[in-house]
Parts: C-alpha cells; structure tokens; sequence
C-alpha cells in the first residue's frame, strides 16, 4: 500500500489524461505486429542492396515494393451477464468493525477477508467472514465484535450459527483466513490470522476448539500477520501452513508519526514508515502439532542494504510452477519486491522473484501489492499472476513466456493496465463468470483515506469494483472491461478489501462475496443467461489431506483443454470454495477429465453428463 497523501497528490494531480483504454491495449499488441512488417521490410532492403553490388554480368536489378501491414482491431464483445446484490434476502448481515474511532491507526484501513467453504459437509458452500474488534485503549465495543459463520441451506439463504459452533467466544482483531482439514479428520478447521497473535480452530463434534497453543502456531504476540494457506510443501502428504506478516506495527508506533493529508488534519500512515518482517512456515507434524521452520526454510528475506527483514507482505499465491510436483509461492509485497519462493523439493525455498521477472512492476519498480491470484487463463502452459497494486499503479499480470522461469508484465497488451490504473485495488481472482471455458478477471477496489478526493480530485473513497472478459487468443485484447450497463450491481462504490466466489445457490455459476472495511459485506448472485454447459468437480483425497489440496485437473471439451490447480487460497486475505467449476460452453459432453493426485498419481475419470456437481474419490 503506497503512501495516501503523497502518491495520490503528486501522482494523480499530474496525470489526469484522459487514457484511452481500447486503443492503448491494441497499440500495444499493433506494434509487435507491426514490428515484425518493419523487420521484414528491412531484410528487403537489405537483400536489394546486395543485389546492387553484383557483378556486371548478372541480369538487372529487380525492385520490390513492401508495406507495414495494418492495424487489426479485434476486441471482443463481452455478455451481458447481470449480477444482483441480494445481501439483504440472503440472510447476512455481517458488518465489518474496524475499531475506528478517529485516531487513525493504520489497520483500520485494511478491511478483513471471507472464506467459502462447506463447514458441515452437507454440500453447499457456507460463509466465515473476518471480523475485527475495538482498540484496548478505547472503550469496549459492544457487543463485543467476533467472526460470523453463516450456514447455507442450499439455495443461497443463510443462517448465522456463529454461537452454535462456539465463535461467539473468539476475540481478536482479525484479518485473513485459512480454512482446511489439517489433522485429516474429515472436517474442517480455521486458522485466523491477526493482529497480534493468530488462532487455530479444531472443529470437534459442532463446534470450533481452539488449539492454538498446544499446535504452536499462534506467531509472535507483536506480529501483524495478514494472508495465510495451508498446502504440502514438503512432500509428506500432511498440509503445513504459511502465514504472511505485514509491517511492525504498534499504536505508539502509530502515533510517533505525523501522517497528515494537505488541509485534512492526521492521515492513515504509508507501509514505508514502519519495519518490515519476516513470514512464518509451520511444518505439520501430525496430531494437530507444528513446528516453526521459517529459518531453516529459507524464506525470511532480509533487506540487503540494511540486513533489517523486508517483507511486507499482503497476498499469497501458492501453485506448481514448473510442474515438478512441488508447491512453490509468490508472496505479494506493500512497496517492497515481491517475492517468489521456488521449492527445491528438499524441504526448503529459494527467493528468485527478480530472477524470475515478478519482483518489479513493468516499470521495474515495487508496487503498492494487495491481492494475489493465479492461473492458466489462455488454456495453454503459459501461467498467470495476478496482482492488484494501489491507487495510479496498474493491476499487474505477470505472463510466463514459454519458460516456467521467466515472466514479463502484459498489463498493458491483456486489455487490463489502463482500466485498472486509477482504481486502488485489495481482492482480485480469475473465474469464469460466464462459464465460457475461458478464465475473467474480478477485482475489488477502495482507497484507504475517506478524505482522499479532497487533496486528489481523481481518486475516491469508495470505488466500483470491475469485472474483465476474456475475450481470447484470436482477439487483439486478451480481456476486455465490461460496461457497467451489462454488470447488474456489480459495479456499485464500495471500499472493498477480501473478495471470494463460490456457488452459493446451486445453479451451476460463480457468485461473488465482496468484504468492506468498516462496512456490510455485499453477497452478489450471478445471474448469467448464457445457456453454457458446466462441470463442478470436487476430490476426495486420502488422509490426512482428504480435500486434495494441490492437486491438478485436466478437462478437455469443445476442443480446449482447462487446468486448473485445486487451491483455494487466493485473492486478498481470503478463501475460494473448494470445488473446481470448469465452464464448457457450448460442448455438450466432457471428453477427458484427468485427476493429477498431489503425490504425482493420475487418475481418469468418466464423466457422463454435463451441468452436474461430481465427487472424485480417490482410487
């Protein structure tokens, strides 16, 4: 998260421009075309004056006339797909408390996130919102602020059983979440992340157990951890656990800083003020106990000009890169390079995000980064990272380039730079929203000042989120912005921060759950018309890692080959559903559906129909 005051006022004044958004992608990818007319015009050239240096005797000079090709406009017509905010029917009425109070203390602007996940395991996903809580110094809030977990009865109506499983009890000011069975038991649990120290909820018989001490997994009692994940990054079959921390953070931190907007009065302090940290990697060792193995692991990261930790870290996106069959990690940095861990398959990492181009933004410098994502959107081998970056930064998409070791920053070319420039972005994902078997691009935005417009008259408090079309290879724009006419409520100022999907009301498609700060979450139903087939596969793993965290699955219909990797952890501070939903279009039928297992072992599978919910076990 870049400075408030200073970045928006002397950035944002100075580039009011009015961006063209179409035209800036087309030229972009124009120019390599038309790059490659210039390249052959020059061989001409220079074949010509070869030819005029030939001795006497050979026949007469032939000229050959050339020209540039023209530009070709391909953009892509995105569906009209509407989605509708039914929060209020819905049965939520989660509000986020931050503990604001006027102080201005730095996590009040950071929202919390939300995790889909099927906590009962009757089939249908239900909802876990993050909460906050008021600062100790402050009288208390009341009632007392804690998580809220809606249990869903199928149809996308929801019941709040927060008391009944025992989270009415948890107290802490809460930021991300990390669901998964750790112990293999065939339910769930939670792991909150927080300011100050983190929880891990065993769920027992109905309710959620806290075993946070007995696990050692609480962190360091001053830490501000942010994201967390589990998957196996050691091999062993057992998920261990990531947890990524912020800056070094305290209220007389807070307060020994002068952070003012110009004319306003105090303002919410920039991350370049504060110290950086170190994450922490917990080894499972089994029977609901972890061993701290950061250290040893190779990813705390110091500042090599101050030998100070540098991490600053918001987002995690964890999946196999080079297909090696071990998780790596891109870790998503405030200001500081963002770091990618490459696993080495020995039970430790190597930082080598400079090396493999996702460190720097476009411009080779480091980003305001938010929320993380990944995928492979063009249906081919080359993977995507997503990063939303803050206020006048564009979201950025990291590209592999036929390498697995190597990515370039298309923000620009995919049809995603300009658009995104002006919004300050926290949550963002691929999904398939139209389930055309292509993957878009969802992201939630909210500046961190509620006085910002003020001082910097482009920007806004609260922002409309924005919804991109992949529109594909054969047009000029790999995503295309979707107008607002064509969006239902999707597009209504919020300050958004965590963002999931899930299907939620049983029809096949991906609704959306958006979190604010401060605010009421926004349930947003999906409400697309396309008539496109679908598949939802679900895998039932072996213990202890039942849900198959890591796997990889491989659909083929129509002619396109989907791969998708089952990681729920993505986005900012949050938690996708588990089930995978793989848009098909107009196929009618699935011809190959591959499960590649996390220890290497594939598995075919027959699907006979189409638009159907399927549980993989494994054989």
């Amino acid at each position: 998260m870049s400075d408030p005051g200073q970045r928006p006022a002397e950035e944002g004044l100075l580039e009011r421009e009015n961006v063209d958004v179409q035209d800036d992608a087309v030229i972009g990818k124009a120019f390599r075309i038309s790059l490659l007319g210039l390249l052959a015009v020059g061989a001409v050239v220079a074949a010509a004056l070869a030819w005029a240096r030939r001795p006497a005797e050979q026949p007469p000079e032939q000229q050959i006339e050339a020209t540039a090709p023209q530009r070709v406009e391909r953009l892509g017509e995105p569906p009209a797909v509407f989605f509708t905010d039914i929060t209020a029917k819905s049965g939520v009425t989660f509000v986020h408390a931050n503990g604001g109070y006027g102080d201005r203390l730095l996590p009040e602007t950071m929202g919390s996130g939300v995790a889909i996940f099927d906590f009962d395991n009757d089939g249908d996903q239900d909802l876990l919102f993050v909460n906050g809580k008021g600062w100790d110094h402050r009288p208390p809030l009341l009632p007392a602020p804690t998580p809220v977990l809606y249990a869903n009865d199928g149809r996308g109506r929801f019941t709040d059983v927060t008391a009944e499983v025992g989270l009415d009890q948890v107290s802490l000011y809460g930021t991300g979440v990390a669901v998964a069975d750790v112990d293999g038991d065939g339910w769930r649990d939670l792991y909150f992340c927080a300011v100050g120290e983190n929880r891990l909820l065993f769920y027992r018989q109905g309710r959620f157990v806290d075993g946070t001490a007995p696990a050692g997994v609480a962190g360091g009692a001053q830490d501000w951890s942010t994201s967390a994940s589990f998957f196996d990054y050691d091999g062993d079959g057992d998920l261990d656990l990531f947890v990524a921390n912020y800056v070094v953070w305290s209220k007389e931190i807070d307060f020994e800083q002068d952070f003012r907007l110009t004319g306003v009065g105090r303002a919410y302090g920039p991350p370049q003020s504060y110290r950086g940290s170190y994450p922490r990697l917990f080894r499972n060792e089994g029977e609901g106990r972890f061993t701290d193995v950061s250290a040893a692991a190779g990813v705390q990261v110091n500042n090599p000009a101050t030998g100070e930790p540098m991490a600053k870290a918001l987002g995690l996106a964890p999946v196999d890169v080079d297909g090696d069959g071990h998780i790596d990690l891109l870790v998503s940095n405030d200001t500081v390079q963002n770091f990618f861990f490459h696993n080495l398959g020995d039970g430790s990492f190597e930082e080598v995000g400079e090396f493999f181009g996702l460190a720097y933004d476009r411009d080779g410098g480091a980003s305001g980064a938010m929320g993380v994502d990944s995928g492979l959107y063009r249906n081919d081998s080359n993977l995507g990272f997503l990063i939303g970056n803050f206020a006048n930064e564009m979201t950025s998409i990291y590209v592999s380039q036929d390498d697995p070791s190597f990515y370039v920053d298309e923000a620009i070319t995919e049809g995603i730079g300009a658009p995104s420039r002006r919004s300050l972005s926290f949550g963002l994902f691929f999904f398939d929203y139209d389930l055309d078997g292509r993957l878009d691009l969802f992201e939630t935005n909210g500046h961190i000042e509620n006085e910002i417009n003020s001082v910097d008259p482009s920007q806004h408090y609260r922002q409309p989120s924005q919804l991109f079309w992949n529109a594909g290879a054969e047009h000029t724009l790999g995503f295309v912005l979707v107008a607002p006419q064509s969006v239902g409520d999707l597009y209504q100022p919020i300050v958004g921060r965590g963002a999931a999907y899930g299907d939620l009301d049983g029809d096949g498609d991906l609704d959306l759950v958006v979190t604010q700060t401060g605010a009421p979450a926004l349930i947003l139903r999906n409400d697309q018309q396309e008539g496109h087939h679908w598949l939802r596969v679900q895998l039932a793993g072996e213990a202890p890692n039942r849900d198959a965290i890591g796997s990889w699955i491989e659909l083929e219909a129509g002619g396109v080959v989907q791969r998708r990797q089952v990681m729920p952890t993505k986005s900012y501070l949050s938690q996708a559903e588990l089930p995978v939903t793989f848009g098909l279009g107009a196929a009618e039928k699935v011809d190959s559906l591959v499960v590649t297992w996390p220890d290497g072992v594939t598995q075919p599978v027959t699907v006979d129909e189409v638009d159907q919910r399927i549980l993989v076990d494994r054989q």
